[in-house]
């Protein structure tokens, strides 16, 4: 994805805070990428425990191309600052315990 300009004004507005809003969106970009480190070493698995077939062409392309997919993805954090500004995180502050809760999916 290319490198974007952000209004970071409109993203302090999600909180009131923009140093509350950096936390929170580096937050779920460490939930997000290690959803998806988990999922790439779900599907690399599949590949383990060949012995000679491994030296297949074709298993080696396909190792390949399910790589090549994962690194094609957004980033982590490009998804988390799009989940901030399309309201769909939850977030909440320990502090605030019993008080009111905040607009957005969880995290």
């Amino acid at each position: 994805m290319a490198l974007k300009t952000l209004d970071v004004h409109a993203l302090a507005d999600k909180t009131g805070n923009l140093y509350e809003t950096v936390a929170i969106i580096a937050k779920r970009a460490r939930q997000n990428a290690a959803n998806e480190k988990a999922e790439l070493e779900e599907k690399l698995s599949e590949f383990e425990g060949f012995g000679p077939e491994m030296e297949d062409v074709r298993m080696q392309e396909e190792q390949a191309r399910t790589s090549i997919k994962f690194e094609k993805r957004p980033k982590p954090t490009e998804v988390a600052i799009e989940e901030v500004k399309n309201d769909e995180i939850y977030y909440r502050f320990p502090e605030d315990e019993g008080g009111e809760e905040q607009s957005m999916a969880e995290l």
